[in-house]
């Protein structure tokens, strides 16, 4: 096993490695660290706020979703109401989360976390901050 899966994750889908992020998803779920996925949703509402922030419109969120689903391998398998709805429950709207299914959510918080940390082009020592910023967001709320 991986010593440290949940941030190997992070770093494989900030280099769009998507060969390592299933891989690393299928080690997390076969050594029962499924719960640990709760940094992968804080890693997601804070790359969300950061890329987004507080002026972010509907819109904004639905032409950014749509743009992804078209430019990305497998994008557009992904339900764009559901990744919107994701987006702004993390933006503040948390209800919109309420009907999402979990895997469906957890699929799509990955493939919009990927793509928000490549856009970014974080330096190493930034990826670092970002996941030990995750790391404990996700401790917290625990």
């Amino acid at each position: 096993m991986t010593k440290q899966p949940l941030s190997e994750l992070i770093r494989a889908l900030a280099r769009a490695d998507w060969d390592a992020v299933d891989a690393l998803v299928v080690e997390i779920g076969q050594h029962g660290l499924a719960n640990g996925l709760q940094v992968i949703g804080a890693a997601f509402a804070i790359a969300v706020d950061q890329r987004f922030g507080p002026d972010t419109t509907p819109t904004d969120v639905a032409r950014w979703v749509a743009d992804v689903r078209a430019q990305n391998r497998g994008g557009e398998d992904l339900p764009a109401l559901e990744m919107e709805g994701l987006i702004r429950a993390a933006l503040g709207e948390a209800e919109l989360v309420d009907g999402i299914n979990p895997e469906t959510a957890l699929g799509a918080e990955l493939f919009m976390l990927g793509r928000i940390l490549v856009e970014a082009k974080l330096a190493p020592a930034e990826l670092d901050e970002f996941i030990a910023e995750a790391e404990q967001l996700a401790a917290e709320h625990r």
